[in-house]
């Protein structure tokens, strides 16, 4: 499972022969939270524009492509793993299986997986892993977006269930405001408790 860092050579994958998909995650540095992953087979017959690394687009954006994703992808999927299986696992296992799991839930079986960044999942369909693919190869910016927009819907949802932690602000990444709300109020179910910030607050808790 060599990486791949070069457009000539991503450009050298042959799109008549095989079935690619692309395969991101989203949430492996925020403390608290799932940590997901999404598959995406795009059809050629209905190019979608405006597909990049979903970091670059703005929320809104995001939204929009994520439901045309939907509507006009030959297959997608979306799976993840969740903070207790993150601390159980560690956030690289976890991220792994998220993916495999993404993977193996599409529809239609590809011939090539093409991963963001330098590690592939163990799985039964062949991979390359693309450093920053997110915003080099389609089908992996329309993984990025898929696996981005829903797990912010997650954290949204948090926010309803936890609302002193504003997770809808800081969608579980450790800013001051998150780490300020997570001093203040303690360790929810959802923090993952083997990353130090989250280990520290439960000390102090004497937890």
């Amino acid at each position: 499972m060599a990486a791949v860092d070069s457009l000539v050579q991503i450009a050298l994958f042959d799109r008549a022969k095989e079935l690619i998909c692309g395969v991101d995650e989203a949430g492996r540095g925020p403390l608290a939270g799932p940590v997901f992953a999404a598959a995406v087979i795009l059809d050629p017959r209905r190019p979608i524009a405006g597909l990049r690394d979903s970091k670059k687009l703005s929320e809104s954006r995001r939204d929009a492509l994520a439901e045309i994703i939907r509507r006009d992808a030959l297959a997608w999927s979306i799976a993840y793993c969740t903070a207790a299986e993150i601390d159980e696992l560690n956030i690289l296992n976890a991220t792994m299986l998220a993916m495999r799991k993404a993977i193996e839930g599409l529809s239609v079986q590809p011939t090539l997986a093409l991963i963001d960044g330098n590690r592939c999942p163990t799985s039964a369909v062949r991979s390359e892993a693309i450093v920053k693919g997110d915003d080099k190869v389609a089908e992996i910016s329309a993984a990025s977006i898929l696996a981005k927009t829903a797990r912010d819907a997650v954290l949204q949802a948090l926010h309803q269930q936890y609302p002193d932690y504003a997770f809808d602000r800081h969608k579980g990444y450790p800013t001051a405001l998150h780490l300020e709300r997570l001093w203040l109020h303690g360790v929810t179910p959802e923090h993952r408790r083997s990353y130090a910030p989250v280990r520290a607050a439960l000390k102090e808790a004497g937890a």
